[in-house]
């Protein structure tokens, strides 16, 4: 009997043991569930990316062709499932799929539109993507037929040049101008390719093409320089001028529909207004504690003035890498695991991607901006005192732990089919979240600090406000600008950068926009979950970062197991437009 008590013994240790392994058992460590969507959803992106592949030129029409095709056939095939019969993650799934369908449907309108736009700018564009199209369904070229045609294309090129060269020639839109020079660039790459597949492997297509495609390419670069010089008016050394092509009211809704944002643009831009007052108010505090009153300029003038030695940047971004990760890990805010830990890299940032990106990119790699000797005094001294260590602090865990490295590293193990949906709104929001979480917990101790964090939050309100306005049509580059060097305190070179990097067509309209209002969302969300003890910080968001880079609305609804529709719209009013 005593035999079998201790047994009884040991095997109530060993249940109690392991009752407790699974109450602490985080959510990271718990399987997801696999979608049946997924299958659906994997086979839809692995066809795109084929097409993508295969016809490489946005004009091309075969390419629209036959992803308009896809676009509607996958629309077809949900249509006819039984919503109601999914389980709450299919629910979610279709959702997102069924969302982004549509919205490509929209995009590939906005660019059939943007192309009629400038058609007379571009009246060869046709002749250059079938040719390239006719060699990806393998019509191989006649070469005689291919030397008259690009003899004709490089005629038409000048002959088109001529015809704006004239001076009763209605000039286009300056944003058209500004779009058709970079379109060319484009059609110049599409010829190139077109051309090289032949030259040299087919002795008799280059006895007849290679001196009509000198021509044709020397006419489209003059052209593209024509363009750029006289009907945009940017010279070739001009390094300070930004055109941007705002895209009107009409289209910022789509797209704030897409993300599923069922505010207003006025109405963000109201909000922005409201976050910038705050950062305002809290700067004149910080500006106090420093000794400068409420001029709060010179509060972060002073700190500006705090830069580090040229080639010791590094250092100071890895101890600040360390410090938040130990941060995190402490108080127990998210799971790290091991190998994100003691994966991420860091590099420098060249002087060239410096003109656009004057502070962090991060990732697996962050690439930390600072002087080189090829710079001028006067941009050495903007890029030291813009990547001061109090600003610099401040922003290195949005790029690492736990902001973007910590997402890439999750996303690519837990529903990595989600990444067709990415979304600035979840990807750089929940970095941005980390700022304000942190805020509220006191990270930032020293008023240094604070003003550092402060300008960062500043600086997120303004993108809001000047990125919206300027797709409202109603403000210029130049605006956008004097926004940031005189209420932010950027440097007027590094504001020209973010100015030039938002509007420079990398980016999609709401991207600058994304960080804060996804920011907003996710700091709700976490009001809503955790402030209410609903969940821990860990388990939140450690349910996030499962879950993939999806619109913060629908995050909302797994964590909350919120119902959902087969016409879902968007309806989650996160932020008191009422509140002072």
């Amino acid at each position: 009997m005593k035999v079998i008590g201790r047994q009884f013994v040991c095997l109530g240790f060993v249940l109690a043991i392991l009752a407790q392994a699974i109450l602490a058992q985080t959510v990271a460590d718990v399987p997801v569930e696999a979608s049946r969507m997924r299958g659906e959803i994997e086979r839809f992106g692995q066809d795109v990316g084929a097409f993508d592949r295969l016809w490489r030129s946005e004009l091309s029409a075969a390419r629209m062709a036959r992803l308009s095709e896809r676009y509607d056939q996958e629309l077809a095939t949900l249509a006819k499932m039984n919503f109601d019969s999914l389980s709450h993650d299919d629910q979610v799934d279709y959702v997102l799929f069924k969302n982004h369908l549509e919205h490509e449907q929209h995009e590939m309108a906005h660019s059939k539109a943007q192309f009629e736009e400038m058609a007379s700018l571009i009246p060869f564009a046709r002749t250059i993507t079938d040719l390239e199209d006719a060699r990806r369904r393998l019509e191989f070229a006649d070469a005689a037929a291919s030397a008259s045609l690009l003899n004709d294309l490089a005629k038409q090129i000048v002959d088109t040049q001529k015809a704006f060269e004239g001076a009763s020639a209605v000039k286009p839109k300056r944003t058209v101008a500004y779009r058709a020079a970079r379109t060319i660039a484009s059609l110049r790459d599409t010829l190139k390719r077109w051309y090289t597949f032949y030259n040299g492997y087919d002795p008799n297509f280059t006895w007849w093409c290679e001196s009509p495609y000198k021509s044709a390419d020397d006419a489209l670069q003059k052209y593209q320089n024509f363009v750029t010089t006289k009907l945009v008016g940017i010279s070739p050394d001009d390094k300070t001028t930004i055109i941007g092509d705002p895209i009107g009211r009409e289209a910022l809704i789509e797209e704030l529909r897409f993300e599923m944002i069922p505010y207003t643009p006025e109405e963000l831009v109201e909000i922005a207004n409201k976050e910038f007052d705050w950062c305002i108010a809290e700067l004149k505090k910080a500006s106090r504690e420093m000794g400068y009153g409420d001029d709060y300029m010179k509060a972060i003038e002073a700190v500006k003035k705090t830069y580090v030695p040229p080639g010791k940047q590094p250092e100071l971004i890895r101890d600040f890498a360390r410090e938040a990760i130990d941060y995190v890990k402490k108080n127990d805010l998210v799971t790290v695991p091991r190998v994100a830990e003691e994966s991420w890299r860091m590099e420098m940032m060249t002087p060239e991607r410096q003109l656009v990106a004057p502070f962090f990119l991060g990732g697996e790699t962050i690439l930390v901006s600072y002087p080189t000797e090829g710079m001028t005094q006067e941009q050495k001294m903007m890029s030291m005192r813009g990547n001061n260590p109090h600003f610099a602090r401040a922003v290195t865990h949005h790029e690492l732990i736990p902001g973007h490295h910590l997402q890439g590293f999750m996303t690519s193990r837990y529903r990595p089919y989600r990444r067709m949906f990415s979304t600035p709104f979840w990807v750089e929001g929940w970095a941005l979240y980390w700022e304000f979480l942190l805020w509220d917990r006191g990270f930032d101790k020293t008023p240094e600090d604070k003003i550092g964090a402060l300008f960062w939050r500043s600086h997120r309100a303004a993108r809001i406000i000047f990125s919206l306005n300027f797709h409202l049509g109603k403000w210029t580059p130049e605006q956008c600008v004097d926004l940031l060097v005189n209420k932010v305190g950027h440097e007027r070179e590094n504001a020209l950068a973010e100015v030039r990097r938002s509007f420079a067509g990398d980016y999609g309209p709401l991207y600058q926009m994304a960080y804060m209002m996804g920011g907003l969302q996710f700091y709700a969300l976490h009001h809503d979950l955790v402030d209410s003890k609903k969940m821990t910080d860990r388990a939140f968001h450690d349910a996030i970062l499962k879950e993939g880079p999806i619109q913060v609305e629908m995050v909302r609804a797994v964590l909350t197991n919120g119902k959902l529709s087969k016409e879902q719209k968007p309806s989650w009013r996160y932020y008191d437009l009422g509140k002072k």
